[in-house]
């Protein structure tokens, strides 16, 4: 990685102003997803995001593919392919191409996989977590060599390439940034630092189990450190959080009725999904803000118009950057 380098446009935008992305689920429908990512365009969210679980909703890249022709200005973001479902090539290639029909908008979001039932569906062995950041860690250094020399050779523990060609590549400049997700302090920080554009954890026992404020501050002082080690600017790393499910209403009667009625991702998994009002919600953003969050990507179910538009116009608005 070039570390003495310029933060990626769209990361220093970070610097300047906080942004929200957001994302559908319990919609199956293709209509019904387009519906959703186009009224997220028009409401000027910065990003649209495509989970990768092939086996409970369409697949990442077919969809980014045609989110990219069906939206103009969103940012399309893999929020995160898993490295064990392609080979770094596949993903390379695949990449390039959403990043290429979206006119440069892709942000590829990369992480190690945790789902051990998915795993098992697709035939594929779940190593430990170790094996699995390694692997990561070279199909990261196999996707950027392809996106940036005109042949790659590369002799890994986990793969290796011969004189390996990616042609057509992506088409964004200076390059298409990097998320990758997760908030292990000793490696996942680390490979951030070495790696990565965008650092991406969540109070979620798949990406990052950053439950307390105090998780959140004491993850960004660890990139901070990792950053350092590297001889790498901090600010040129995107500090992004993700809240596994946000349901808003406009009074405390009405979010109780959405509470009790309300479905929940992952629910036999250990995470923090939000309810609150425009009120609740804005301290509640704020506070992450002030602890070192840039960036905010909220799952919505996609049936929500009402939290889609609070978010949208009261919530988004009013939250600043904070001072960390």
């Amino acid at each position: 990685m070039d570390l003495e380098r310029q933060a990626h446009p769209w990361v220093a935008e970070g610097q300047r102003r906080l942004r929200f992305a957001i994302v559908s689920v319990f919609l199956s429908e293709w209509r019904e997803i387009l519906g959703f990512a186009r009224r997220a365009e028009q409401l000027g969210f910065d990003a649209y995001w495509a989970n990768d679980h092939p086996n409970r909703s369409m697949d990442t890249w077919t969809l980014l593919s045609a989110l990219a022709m069906a939206t103009e200005r969103i940012r399309l973001i893999s929020l995160v392919s898993c490295v064990y479902y392609r080979s770094p090539l596949l993903i390379a290639r695949q990449a390039a191409d959403v990043d290429r029909i979206s006119d440069g908008r892709l942000v590829l979001g990369i992480g190690i996989g945790d789902d051990v039932p998915e795993f098992k569906q697709m035939c594929l062995p779940f190593p430990p977590v170790a094996q699995r950041q390694e692997t990561m860690e070279e199909a990261l250094a196999v996707i950027r060599g392809l996106w940036r020399e005109e042949t790659f050779s590369f002799e890994g523990k986990y793969f290796r390439l011969d004189k390996a060609r990616l042609v057509p590549k992506p088409v964004q400049e200076p390059y298409v940034p990097i998320l990758i997700g997760g908030g292990g302090e000793r490696t996942t920080l680390r490979q951030v630092a070495q790696f990565a554009d965008v650092s991406n954890f969540s109070p979620h026992e798949w990406s990052g189990s950053a439950f307390e404020i105090s998780d959140v501050r004491r993850k960004y002082e660890a990139l901070r450190a990792h950053c350092e080690a590297r001889g790498r600017p901090y600010e040129s790393v995107l500090r992004s959080h993700y809240t596994p499910l946000l349901t808003l209403a406009e009074n405390e009667v009405d979010l109780e009725r959405k509470r009790a009625n309300s479905r929940i991702p992952d629910r036999q998994l250990r995470s923090v999904p939000v309810f609150a009002t425009p009120e609740q919600a804005i301290a509640h953003y704020q506070a992450l803000a002030d602890a070192g969050a840039q960036y905010f990507l909220a799952t919505i179910n996609g049936h929500d118009d009402e939290t889609v538009r609070l978010l949208a116009e009261e919530v988004a608005p009013a939250v600043k950057l904070g001072r960390s």
